[in-house]
Parts: structure tokens; sequence; C-alpha cells
């Protein structure tokens, strides 16, 4: 019997400053160099909009008031993690006060917003996450 597949979902967190919009990456605690927006792998009897809902809460501190969900945009990506398939969902979301806190749980050293070009850069090891935050940019500036 093969493995079963692993599936996580979760938000790519943006916030808007003086017109520029950045975005939200959290630096893995576990991983040298590993940073992602916040998700993480869905429990049973929980949909993948509520576990997005709800590691963004446990990973950065933001609860579902804090976040403005936009509607029309979710991307999935698949690829391989130890060894194993792996989905994951995400959605786009605006933090509605900029200046609200991340807190950070124990899984996460560091976090960071970052313009598109720098947080690209800084996701060089994963080029399907670095397309999902340009088609992020894309679809809320077109």
């Amino acid at each position: 019997m093969a493995p079963q597949s692993l599936v996580a979902a979760g938000f790519v967190i943006f916030r808007r400053v003086s017109s520029q919009i950045e975005y939200l990456l959290l630096h893995a605690s576990y991983e040298l160099n590993l940073w992602s927006p916040p998700k993480g792998h869905v429990d049973p009897g929980e949909s993948e909009r509520e576990t997005a809902l709800r590691e963004t809460q446990e990973e950065a501190g933001f609860v579902p008031s804090d976040l403005r969900i936009v509607e029309g945009f979710e991307k999935e990506l698949r690829y391989k993690a130890h060894g194993r398939d792996k989905r994951v969902v995400y959605w786009l979301a605006e933090l509605i006060n900029p200046e609200t806190p991340v807190l950070l749980s124990s899984e996460h050293v560091e976090f960071k917003w970052s313009g598109l070009d720098e947080a690209k850069t800084t996701l060089v090891r994963f080029p399907d996450l670095q397309r999902t935050l340009d088609e992020c940019h894309q679809f809320l500036t077109q």
C-alpha cells in the first residue's frame, strides 16, 4: 500500500503599507533557510479552510477577524516532502490592520514582511512558491 499523501493548507498573507504590498514569510525553527507563508497539516474532520485559519492563528497569532480573505484566489501546489506526495492549498488574505503584531509560535524563529521581489529572493529554494507569489501579486494588482 502506498503511503497516504500529506495535505496542508495556509494563507499567503499580505498587508498594504504606503501603497506597497508586503507578504508575510515565516522562518521555520526546524530547518535552516526554510521560509514560507503560514500553513500546516489538515487535522481529521477539519476543512482545508479551517486548517488555514487555525495554522495562521497558531503560527502568526492572527485571529480570523484580523484577516480579510480575498475571494477568487486559490492555489494548489504538489510536491514530494520526505519521500511522500504533498498537496498544499493556499488562499490569499489581507491583514486588515497592517500594524497588528505577528506573534510567532515555537515552530518559527523569525518573520519578515517583504515586497514581492525580496519575498521571491527569500524563497529561492522554492520556485513553486515564487510563482505563487507572482500569481498573488498579479491577482491583487490587476
